[in-house]
């Protein structure tokens, strides 16, 4: 046997060739393509005009899932459904702060997801500063009864959006230790970067047997002024925040995918949410993410029939709790799913990659790696965070590819009246769109096994 014959029959026996859009001038040639797009912008736009702002469970979540329907359906998308789910409904009401006394002025807050009500006659009580979480968590148990509890921190602005998990406990977390310790409501700094004179909302939790009390953010320059009262003296406050919990509603997941050939190879889901917060109209958070995950699927649907199926999940009602995210698990676990990622930090520059991934698609991570550089895009060296939507699916021991956006400027604007429109940068969300297109092409369609992850490394 010569030589030519050797290698011939070697050949063979070989791997198959890559499938469809997986080679590097195919990968490439729908990257610079996707640079052009203008899907994700017509999604962010038509959802953010249309509908405007999308509170989980209620009527307007509920036309928003509507739109996506009709949207994802005429752009050929298959197996497009709702899938329903009943969850606790969350009605902000009024929301005033009042300093009583000698320095007499108003205070600009926004209610904390899931806060309980001071009623309409509102309540007064003398403030206790506290400079951290930490703070409070040393205060001793009983000291706060009758009074009003006042957390403050500082959040910087990083590229990872690091700062946002620790600064974030005094949200989540203050006000139901706040209430144990006796407060009769919680006031926390904004969890944000900016300083306009716009407060952050977010959700915020319950310990059981903590009976929930009014919880709200003041806006970063109004948390200020307070503490600069705080240094002449005591503060009186007077709240009134009339938010309640009004029962069980529906949202509910909208689900679409692109079939692949081959069922056996998994799905690669892609998420985004389609709820979002009453005070802007969700454009960064996260309208975009889904126009983003949308537009890259359609390219490559578009390009030809992956080997995977991509599975996009809009997820409803995450804001108040990754609802959406616990009931598609619920309802898919039993599912291989080869890989999971999602879009939710906005539509800035996509800067780095992170991945968890099977030894057997090392060389899947490798191609993506060497795709991604021509967008500007380094590989990360943490662990990934897939998104909220999708976290349970990957700690169930799915392959991750996180696509780290920049959060430099996400924290102005995260969770306030200014995530609106306008604050998405079409050249930017181009580029997400590009790098989302990279990635779905060389995954749904690498002939290497993606299997379970290896578990994450302990911090």
């Amino acid at each position: 046997m010569n030589k030519r014959t050797l290698l011939a029959a070697i050949a063979a026996f070989a791997l198959p060739l890559p499938a469809l859009a997986q080679t590097a001038p195919d990968v490439a040639a729908l990257r610079e393509a996707a640079l052009e797009d203008d899907l994700a912008w017509e999604i962010t736009e038509g959802l953010t005009t249309e509908i405007g702002q999308r509170l989980a469970a209620t009527e307007a979540e509920a036309r928003a899932r509507d739109w996506s329907v009709k949207k994802l359906t005429a752009l050929g998308f298959q197996n497009v459904r709702i899938e329903p789910f009943t969850m606790p409904v969350w009605e902000r009401g009024d929301e005033e702060a009042h300093v009583l006394g000698a320095s007499a002025q108003k205070l600009t807050i926004a209610a904390l997801g899931n806060s309980g009500s001071t009623g309409s006659r509102g309540v007064e009580g003398d403030v206790v500063y506290f400079a951290s979480f930490a703070d409070l968590q040393a205060a001793p148990a009983g000291s706060l009864k009758g009074k009003i509890a006042f957390i403050s921190h500082a959040m910087t602005a990083t590229q990872d959006g690091s700062q946002y998990g620790p600064s974030g406990a005094a949200r989540r977390l203050g006000p139901s230790l706040a209430a144990s310790k006796g407060a009769v409501a919680t006031l926390i700094r904004s969890i944000g970067t900016d300083h306009h004179r716009n407060p952050h909302t977010g959700g915020t939790t319950w310990a059981q047997g903590v009976k929930p009390t009014a919880a709200a953010a003041l806006s970063l320059p109004d948390a200020e002024q307070l503490q600069r009262l705080l240094k002449r003296g005591p503060v009186r406050l007077k709240l009134v925040v009339t938010s309640e919990m009004k029962g069980q509603g529906r949202s509910g997941n909208v689900i679409a995918e692109v079939p692949g050939s081959d069922p056996a190879a998994g799905i690669v889901l892609i998420a985004c949410h389609l709820d979002s917060w009453d005070l802007g109209t969700g454009a960064i958070d996260d309208a975009s993410g889904c126009g983003i995950v949308t537009a890259a699927a359609k390219r490559v649907a578009d390009a030809g029939q992956p080997r995977r199926t991509i599975r996009l999940l809009w997820a409803g009602a995450e804001e108040p709790g990754v609802f959406g995210g616990a009931a598609y698990f619920a309802a898919h676990k039993s599912e291989y799913h080869a890989l999971a990622s999602e879009s939710d930090f906005g539509a800035d520059r996509i800067w780095r990659v992170e991945m968890r991934l099977p030894e057997s698609a090392k060389a899947v991570g490798d191609r993506l790696v060497t795709a991604l550089t021509p967008l500007g895009i380094a590989k990360g060296s943490g662990e990934p965070d897939g998104g909220a939507d999708v976290g349970a699916v990957i700690r169930a021991g799915t392959a991750v590819v996180a696509l780290g956006q920049s959060g430099l400027r996400y924290f102005d604007l995260h969770h306030t009246p200014d995530d609106t429109l306008d604050k998405v940068d079409p050249a930017q969300l181009r580029q997400n769109v590009a790098a989302w297109t990279t990635m779905l092409a060389i995954v749904a369609n690498a002939p290497e096994t993606i299997g379970p992850a290896p578990a994450p490394a302990r911090r």
